[in-house]
């Protein structure tokens, strides 16, 4: 098992590595101009090419590189060219909300998914397969600006039962919270719930057809403790893996989601960074996205390597 951490480890800080030479990159390479986007378009050329000084933007991009991710390391994600403020002041609070929202909605979607997918797989070819399979793809065909309005519509302005805004008042208990998030989860469980039950549904059946199930069958062992004993442990695999892949999407990539909801969360902070130019904010967001992936995926394979140590052995060869 060391050995296998310590590969997995190593893995994740050299993509890390290469994920941050691609994020300055494209920092560099975008089209704008920071001091000009900070003063405006009416301030001199002079003041724009001091501003950019003081920035640091007219060292060589080498150095750049190196003092930006440097300070990442001391803990350092700069200024916002934007605000003016430390990146970590804004940063840190929007990666709790979309931790938050991203939480509620795997509560609700992950359990669902794979009930769906276990009952899709054990009813296979039946009614309650097509209901389970049609439903999840058909979700997955609708936008999220779509469903999230008719929510909006139907649950916050007609019925009134739920908040349209994610934002609950400052100081609410963990309850109105909750109430809060509902609403704006929902549809991201929407777009997963297909997905995920595929995954499950794919390794139950697998599951189901495998050799050690037959043996189990012909020893005697009843459809309930097969089922709970060898076929969840095992048709469970993909699907953690593929719950963990979806780990990057919740935290960084909802931003219709919380624009939609008015939610400050890590989606909506980088696409404004990326709109005003602000590339520290841009640059320190997006590698937190991959840390958090790679985090996720990381605690998946431990998971998965305790159900089946043979994932283990052959990551540690």
């Amino acid at each position: 098992m060391q050995r296998y951490l310590v590969k997995r480890l190593g893995l994740a800080i050299l993509t890390l590595l290469l994920l941050s030479v691609i994020v300055f990159t494209a920092g560099q390479i975008l089209p704008g101009n920071p001091g000009r986007s900070i003063l405006g378009n009416l301030a001199s050329q002079q003041a724009v090419a001091q501003l950019n000084r003081q920035l640091g933007l007219d060292k060589p991009v080498p150095l750049q590189y190196w003092n930006w991710i440097t300070g990442m390391v001391r803990g350092d994600f700069g200024r916002s060219y934007e605000y003016r403020a430390p990146v970590s002041s804004f940063l840190f609070p929007a990666l709790g909300h979309s931790l938050k929202l991203a939480a509620v909605a795997f509560v609700i979607v992950v359990p669902l998914s794979v009930l769906g997918g276990v009952a899709a797989a054990l009813n296979r070819g039946r009614a309650v397969d097509r209901v389970i399979s049609t439903t999840g793809l058909s979700l997955c065909t609708v936008p999220e600006f779509v469903s999230g309005i008719v929510l909006i519509v139907l649950f916050g302005i007609e019925l009134k039962a739920l908040p349209v805004s994610a934002n609950a008042p400052p100081g609410s208990g963990v309850l109105t919270q909750l109430r809060y998030l509902l609403l704006p989860s929902i549809p991201l469980v929407f777009l997963l719930f297909g997905y995920i039950a595929r995954i499950a549904r794919a390794g139950t059946i697998e599951a189901l057809e495998s050799d050690y199930v037959r043996t189990a069958t012909l020893k005697g062992l009843g459809r309930p403790a097969i089922i709970a004993r060898h076929v969840l442990r095992n048709s469970m695999l993909p699907t953690i893996t593929v719950i963990a892949t979806q780990t990057g999407y919740l935290i960084g990539g909802l931003v219709v989601t919380e624009t939609l909801f008015n939610y400050p969360g890590l989606g909506r902070l980088i696409y404004n960074a990326a709109n005003q130019k602000d590339f520290p904010m841009l640059e320190a967001g997006v590698l937190v996205i991959g840390v958090v992936y790679l985090t996720a995926t990381l605690l998946a394979d431990l998971v998965a390597t305790s159900l089946n140590p043979r994932v283990r052995l052959q990551g540690a060869e």
